[in-house]
């Protein structure tokens, strides 16, 4: 800690230190972080560091890469997050999203990532600093980065938490990028990938559960997202299957997309999903292809036409499945079916 303590006294002379010894001192605290990260964070807080880092990013570009590091590796520890937002280090790290420097685009999407996680008050903030444009962009510009795709996604998934947000995510074609992401890592096998690959799904679940940002994604049925709904219902891959059959129920919350998604024939994909899932399958799926299956059943249009195509009798062989959560779908989208205008259809079998 003593040494800890020297580097930080450097570095609150940051006007009269040499590059070199800032860096030194950056590092020196990216050393004790990793040996003892709650003693140190404790010493860091002591000593009112933040603001010199908030400095160091604006005013050194050659020490910058190296204060982001530092700043995403202390924003792990939760009760750090505050000191960093109070000293303006996330406003400080937006303009740096605009660099070359893959490094530099790595940790502070990291940083901005970690302390942005759950805190809505910083993200209305970040509305109109164009964070998202830039973590789009960079998610575009560097496909083949694969760390730092991650780090990105991991960034837009803790920021789509406000409309708002998400709505700015779509129009800066975040969902395109997150379609060609999953197209490209579906077949790999690599640990990191298949992270990448469930960041990218669940980024596009968050998106559509906001009504404007899931209205501007379906676009009657255009949309990039539902164009390629069937592709993945239709896959082997079940995290892919999974974010099928959950987009289609989160499109589904409105009545008119529902009408349009039982023209298109989405029905029959779904239940083409859920046989494949009826015995050892995955519940996770077989939960999802029957939420969605509900919510296009709930328009008046919907029902006769869904029994007339078989719903009714097919989801019925799910009845083998012995898992609770599965057979309260099953029973909630059956009920759903007869409700009204389907209960006389369903009766005569």
């Amino acid at each position: 800690m003593e040494s800890l303590n020297q580097h930080l006294e450097c570095l609150k002379l940051f006007g009269d230190e040499t590059e070199g010894q800032i860096l030194e001192s950056l590092n020196g605290i990216l050393l004790a972080l990793a040996e003892n990260r709650q003693r140190s964070s404790s010493l860091l807080t002591d000593t009112g560091i933040f603001p010199t880092l908030a400095q160091i990013l604006k005013g050194n570009p050659s020490c910058a890469v190296k204060a982001a590091q530092v700043i995403a590796e202390i924003a792990k520890n939760e009760e750090m997050k505050k000191p960093c937002i109070d000293a303006g280090l996330v406003l400080a790290l937006v303009p740096l999203l605009e660099s070359t420097d893959q490094e530099m685009l790595l940790h502070a999407g990291r940083a901005i990532g970690r302390i942005c996680y759950e805190n809505s008050d910083l993200q209305e903030q970040l509305v109109e600093t164009g964070v998202i444009t830039s973590l789009v962009r960079i998610l575009t510009d560097y496909p083949d980065s694969e760390p730092l795709v991650h780090v990105n996604l991991l960034a837009l998934c803790n920021l789509a938490n406000l409309d708002a947000l998400k709505v700015q995510m779509v129009e800066a074609g975040v969902h395109e990028a997150l379609s060609e992401i999953l197209l490209r890592l579906q077949g790999s096998s690599q640990a990191e990938d298949m992270c990448s690959v469930k960041a990218a799904s669940n980024l596009i679940v968050s998106l559509l559960l906001g009504d404007e940002s899931m209205q501007k994604m379906f676009a009657n049925g255009c949309g990039i997202i539902y164009q390629k709904v069937g592709t993945w219902l239709a896959s082997n891959h079940p995290q892919l299957q999974l974010t099928g059959a959950l987009a289609v129920a989160n499109f589904a919350r409105n009545d008119g997309n529902c009408v349009r998604m039982v023209q298109l024939g989405v029905v029959l994909q779904l239940l083409d999903l859920l046989e494949q899932h009826v015995d050892n399958g995955d519940v996770s799926v077989q939960h999802a292809a029957l939420s969605a299956l509900r919510n296009l059943a709930i328009p008046v249009a919907n029902k006769v036409q869904m029994l007339e195509e078989g719903v009714a009798e097919r989801i019925q062989m799910l009845l083998r499945s012995e898992m609770a959560p599965v057979q309260f779908k099953l029973l909630g989208t059956l009920r759903m079916l007869i409700d009204g205008q389907g209960r006389e259809l369903l009766s005569t079998d």
